[in-house]
């Protein structure tokens, strides 16, 4: 995954997801709770509960990709529910996060 896509937004969802969602069912919650491109090759993170795990959805003109991580030892650093403003990562952040750091904005 790091390095093998480049995306031009990158957006973690906020909340936690029920994690036996697959491509569809986290589509349609990006279409549901946010007024975010689909279309644009944006992709979109995901965790669960216990933030030990990651998805990453994301639309390649011809359909959609599905990656998916699990953190042996840590946790992901996510973004709270709170924030109210959209909260984007750039391509190195999202090389972080996937390798297990904490990402700072």
């Amino acid at each position: 995954m790091k390095r093998m896509l480049s995306a031009p937004e990158i957006y973690p969802y906020r909340e936690s997801v029920y994690f036996r969602k697959s491509i569809n069912g986290l589509a349609a919650i990006i279409e549901s709770d946010t007024d975010l491109p689909f279309a644009s090759g944006a992709v979109f993170l995901f965790t669960n509960k216990q933030r030990d795990k990651i998805k990453v959805l994301y639309w390649d003109k011809t359909g959609f990709a599905l990656w998916y991580k699990h953190l042996e030892k840590a946790k992901y650093k996510w973004p709270t529910k709170e924030q109210n403003e959209v909260f984007t990562l750039t391509q190195f952040d999202l090389d972080r996060l996937l390798s297990g750091f904490v990402v700072t904005h």
